[in-house]
């Protein structure tokens, strides 16, 4: 279960999680752009094991909270959602209970957006970063932060499985007003 609060204060649960990550067609992966760095982590347990694509491996933490994972982009991007893989059968007093994630241009503005309660999650947990205003579809950035601020049953050291970020797929046609959603009207969308 999750809970979210972000500036606008929400406050939010996310129960369980998912065993298959499921995202839409308009969202694409904009990790793979990025540094990735964490604040502390055990040998053996880096920061490329978030991003390895096997739940087998996790990265682990070392040292006091909160932990930290730092995502820098190069140029500003739009972003819409993070999913993390976290598993309280397998990791128990590993598995976080509590994170915020912050966005900002840099480590000297970072804003808190969300936080989010997880109870006993096991799978993928989907948190959005759009806000309540339908204008507010995406996040626009340098840098997400995710915090992990507490562990189920107190524990000092987290383990987080993986960490996905996507932002909204760009239109493949620039300065066009309206855009194609099938991979066939992609394909023919243009005249050769």
């Amino acid at each position: 279960m999750a809970t979210e609060s972000s500036e606008g204060e929400e406050e939010g649960k996310a129960i369980g999680g998912n065993q298959h990550l499921v995202v839409d067609d308009d969202l694409r992966e904009m990790a793979k752009k990025a540094a990735w760095s964490v604040s502390s982590c055990k040998t053996g347990n880096g920061v490329q094991f978030l991003r390895d694509d096997n739940l087998d491996t996790y990265w682990q933490s070392d040292g006091a909270q909160p932990h930290l994972v730092n995502i820098q982009f190069q140029k500003k991007v739009k972003l819409q959602l993070v999913v993390l893989y976290v598993d309280f059968k397998l990791d128990e007093s590993y598995t976080p209970s509590k994170i915020s994630i912050r966005a900002g241009d840099g480590f000297h503005n970072l804003k808190e957006i969300k936080t989010v309660e997880l109870v006993k999650p096991i799978g993928w947990v989907y948190v959005s970063l759009s806000g309540a205003d339908p204008r507010e579809a995406f996040l626009n950035t340098f840098m997400l932060q995710i915090a992990v601020l507490s562990n189920h049953l107190n524990g000092r050291d987290t383990h987080v499985r993986q960490i996905k970020v996507y932002g909204p797929r760009p239109n493949p046609i620039p300065h066009q007003p309206f855009q194609f959603t099938s991979r066939e009207f992609i394909t023919y969308s243009c005249v050769r």
